[in-house]
């Protein structure tokens, strides 16, 4: 493996690290379970990669767990910052906690919920980086508004952000 081709071309370095701190107020709350916060979105990395914060509280029954998806044009890669978060890795359900890693490339068949009772966060990460915040945005506006989606309804919006819906093979 090599370095890909150079970025920057310049001959001077350039001043133009940004940084968020900390303290930064969370960017978009999904209902009362998620709440995202934009760390490095695919405009602001110049396509490179999105990354995210994403606080999740616990789903209130364990057997309401997502269903599998995955995705055409990006690997998508978790890290688990604290709590327990339940990561599907296309085969079985695995509690993860701080420290763990989870990466998935273009087409492998993922989900994740959390059904520790307990708040947990995680940073994910996708490469290259797409404009994931409208899909984020949409899911917050059907959970804020109530709004019942057919499947071929959520089908279609899951398209519009290269999602694509994958059955769940075990319990």
């Amino acid at each position: 493996m090599s370095y890909p081709p150079q970025q920057y071309t310049a001959e001077a370095p350039a001043v133009s690290a940004t940084l968020r701190t900390g303290d930064a107020p969370v960017d978009l709350a999904i209902g009362v379970r998620s709440k995202v916060s934009y760390l490095a979105t695919g405009e602001t990395t110049n396509g490179m990669f999105g990354l995210y914060r994403w606080d999740l509280q616990a789903v209130p029954r364990p057997d309401s767990l997502p269903g599998g998806h995955f995705h055409r044009t990006m690997a998508e890669s978790f890290y688990i910052l604290n709590g327990t978060v339940a990561l599907y890795d296309g085969d079985k359900w695995v509690d993860t906690s701080p420290g763990d890693y989870f990466y998935v490339p273009p087409g492998g068949v993922h989900s994740f919920a959390n059904t520790s009772g307990e708040p947990a966060s995680m940073l994910i990460l996708f490469a290259p980086g797409g404009p994931r915040e409208g899909y984020f945005e949409e899911l917050a506006d059907i959970a804020a508004t109530g709004r019942e989606l057919t499947h071929d309804e959520w089908v279609a919006l899951w398209a519009r952000h290269d999602q694509y819906e994958a059955p769940i093979t075990t319990a």
